[in-house]
Formats: C-alpha cells, sequence, structure tokens
C-alpha cells in the first residue's frame, strides 16, 4: 500500500462509520424514494468518497486498488444503489481521464469530479452492442475542430443527472472491430443530447439508468481522450479494474447477509431452540462464509498484483465472475434461512436479493468473463 497501516484502517472505519449510522437507517427510504436524500449526497461530497480513485493532485485520495477494494467491501454493507452516483466519479466515469486523457483534461475535469461537483458517466453499451460493445454503431465524424456525434446509448447509470458524458464512438468507419473506436468527454450542455425516461428496474432503486440519444452533437476536438482508435482500448482498462471493484462490494454484501442472515437465526426459534442450532441452517452459514472469504482473498490478492503493475486481466474476470456469482448464492440462502419472511419486504434480505442480481450482468456477463478467461488461457498456451 501506498498508505501506512494505521491511515487506510483510519479511511476504512470513517467509512464503514458512515455506512453503519447514515446509509443503512436510510436503506428503506431509498427504496421507496428511488432517489438519494440530498443530505446523504452532501455527506458523501465533504467526506471525500467522489475522489476515492482520482489521483491526489487533482483533489482526489489517489487510492491504491488494495485501498480501493477495502473500501468497496466497506459500502458494500448496504443498499449498493448507495455507491452508485459517486461509484462513476472513481471509476468508469473518469478512469480514462486518468488513464488516457491530456493534462488539459486532467486539470478541467478531475478536480470537478473529485469534489462531487460535477458528477460523470460512462456511454457504451447500445440497443445492439452490449457485451460485443467492439459492435457498436455509435459513430463520431471529424468536421474541422469538432467531432459530429451521432447515435443512442442504453442504461447508462448517472445519465439522467450527469455534467459529462465519457462517450465512445466509432471515427473510422472503415475498421469495424474495437481499433476504429473513440473515447469523448461530451458536456451535458451541449445540443443534440436526449435523455430517456428513467428505466424501472427490478432492484438497486435510486441507481437512476436511462437512454441517451447524441443527435449531430458537435464535440470540440481537444475533448477527444487519447488518439482515435484508443477508445476501446482504454475501456477495457477501465472494465478491469471496474471488475475488481465491483467483486470487492459483492463481498460486502454477502458479509453484511450473512450477518442478516446469522442475527435472525439466533433469535428465530423452531421446537424450542434457535434455528441456528439446526444443522442445515448451519450447513448455509457455513457455505456462504467460506465463499465470501475465498471472494475476499482473491481480489484482494488480484488488487496487490495490479498495484505491482502486473497485466492481471484475466484474474479480474476471475474475480468478478466467482464473487457476484457467490453473492447470488449467498443472497439465495440468506433468503432460505430467513424462511418466509425472508420473501416480505421488512427484511433486508429481500431488497438485496433483488439488488444483487445485477452484478452478474454489468460490466461484462458471468458468461463474457468465462469467454475472456478462456480466451487467455488459450492465448497464454500458444
Amino acid at each position: 500500500m501506498i498508505r501506512d497501516q494505521e491511515t487506510i484502517n483510519q479511511l476504512v472505519g470513517l467509512v464503514e462509520r458512515f455506512v453503519r449510522e447514515r446509509l443503512v437507517p436510510n436503506e428503506k427510504k431509498l427504496e421507496e424514494e428511488a432517489k438519494l436524500p440530498e443530505d446523504i449526497l452532501q455527506e458523501m461530497k465533504a467526506l471525500g468518497l467522489f475522489g476515492l480513485t482520482i489521483p491526489e493532485e487533482y483533489g482526489g485520495l489517489g487510492l491504491t486498488m488494495e485501498e480501493e477494494i477495502l473500501i468497496a467491501i466497506a459500502l458494500g454493507r448496504t443498499s449498493p444503489a448507495f455507491r452508485s452516483i459517486m461509484g462513476t466519479n472513481n471509476g468508469i466515469g473518469s478512469a480514462a481521464i486518468v488513464f488516457n486523457g491530456s493534462e488539459e483534461q486532467k486539470q478541467k475535469y478531475l478536480p470537478r469530479y473529485a469534489s462531487g461537483e460535477w458528477i460523470s458517466c460512462f456511454c457504451l453499451t447500445e440497443p445492439e452492442a452490449g457485451s460485443d460493445a467492439a459492435s457498436l454503431k455509435t459513430n463520431a465524424r471529424r468536421e474541422g475542430d469538432h467531432y459530429i456525434l451521432n447515435g443512442s446509448k442504453r442504461y447508462i447509470t448517472n445519465a439522467i443527472i450527469a455534467d459529462t458524458f465519457n462517450v465512445m464512438a466509432r471515427t473510422d468507419p472503415a475498421i469495424q472491430g474495437a481499433r476504429g473506436i473513440s473515447s469523448f468527454i461530451v458536456e451535458r450542455d451541449t445540443p443534440g443530447i436526449t435523455l430517456g425516461p428513467v428505466d424501472k428496474k427490478m432492484g438497486q432503486a435510486g441507481s437512476m439508468t436511462c437512454d441517451v440519444t447524441f443527435e449531430d452533437c458537435r464535440v470540440p476536438s481537444e475533448n477527444l481522450i487519447g488518439e482515435e482508435g484508443e477508445g476501446f482500448i482504454t475501456a477495457m482498462k477501465v472494465l478491469d479494474r471496474g471488475r475488481l471493484h465491483i467483486s470487492g462490494v459483492s463481498v460486502g454484501v454477502a458479509e453484511r447477509l450473512i450477518a442478516d442472515a446469522l442475527d435472525y437465526a439466533l433469535q428465530r426459534k423452531q421446537f424450542g431452540k434457535p434455528i441456528a442450532e439446526q444443522q442445515l441452517i448451519q450447513a448455509m452459514l457455513a457455505d456462504s462464509q467460506t465463499e465470501t472469504y475465498a471472494a475476499k482473498c482473491m481480489t484482494l490478492e488480484t488488487a496487490r498484483q495490479r498495484d505491482k503493475g502486473e497485466n492481471v486481466s484475466t484474474e479480474s474476470s476471475a474475480c468478478k465472475l466467482f464473487a457476484t456469482e457467490m453473492v447470488g448464492r449467498v443472497a439465495d440462502r440468506a433468503v432460505q434461512i430467513h424462511g418466509g419472511a425472508g420473501y416480505m419486504s421488512e427484511y433486508a434480505v429481500e431488497r438485496f436479493y433483488r439488488d444483487v442480481r445485477l452484478f452478474r450482468l454489468y460490466e461484462g456477463t458471468s458468461q463474457i468473463q468465462q469467454i475472456i478467461i478462456a480466451r487467455n488461457m488459450i492465448k497464454g498456451a500458444s
């Protein structure tokens, strides 16, 4: 780690306290209103949560990957929708600028992201291009000192409140693969941007997504991130980091689910004894604890490897595949341990059961992770 152990312990402790005292008590409110309470939003900004991973010279905390995972686990112990709004500023919304942006872009955007003054979003997915992102159809045509952007994006987190859009668009129509894709920063007041209605989802109420349409948007050429044709390559680097982050969040949610299930099992009595004394209940608790521990270990180890500068593409996908599938199983067991009560919205496990289903879909589905892992294995063996 960059920081001494005492400092990172203090930071994690601060986040854990914020989660415990402010976020957990507001989970139901977030679910019912499907919007982050304004006072909570301002507290997040004051705590520096919008700039966790943004370099210190641009107003952020500049966390290493390992440190980020520790914070992600702490934030995972409450509704995932709470971290959604600031998660994009720390991850897919700003990472392309951190990795490949010009100094002018970094100076202009990163301090605003770090303070929470501006909210960012990442526009990759399209109606006909999700997991096969290299087939996207949104295009950007060079015209003098501007690019003319046209196309539609789907399921874009934070788009409805975003100040900037990090947009993947094809700049070379002659290249149909990833090499023809570039990345742009598009500011909210750019003419030609149309936002769709907020999506109604199975879970994660309060994490707002919607469609975004770009029609003849004139984007200044200085808003191109890196060089033409580098956008998709940069996006994959962004997703490698994002997959590890989601793995950490999955571990945190699993730990919360286990704690709730154990607490219920100790209090709920059947045949005159707490159901925690029943061996089949114990088996579900033990399996959940074991799988969560395994996911935590592999995610932290991969984060350390990444901090050393190693290529962790395969390992990041392995973490994302295992951790997100794991938390789905833990959520299912938590509902089972609660019995009929677990099907009622009175208990948090009902909400978490719906919330965690998304983890296996975004940042690349479980099946896409399997393909990445296998392809890298085959490439490494040839």
